[in-house]
């Protein structure tokens, strides 16, 4: 996997966020049951920061 670009204050903000949610998603789910908790929204949401900040260092170049 290539290296993770430079990231603004303002996506690592939102990334930090982003995985706090997730955390807390993870946390509520009682793994009784197998784990029904969905955290793929979450996951693309990180996804498309990482693309983003990808495509600025691209541009920048």
């Amino acid at each position: 996997m290539a290296s993770d670009p430079k990231f603004t204050a303002g996506e690592t903000v939102r990334m930090a966020w982003l995985v706090a949610r997730m955390a807390k998603r993870g946390i509520a789910d009682d793994r009784e049951y197998g784990g029904r908790v969905h955290q793929g929204d979450l996951q693309r949401k990180l996804d498309r920061i990482v693309e983003g900040a990808r495509k600025r260092e691209e541009q920048g170049k």
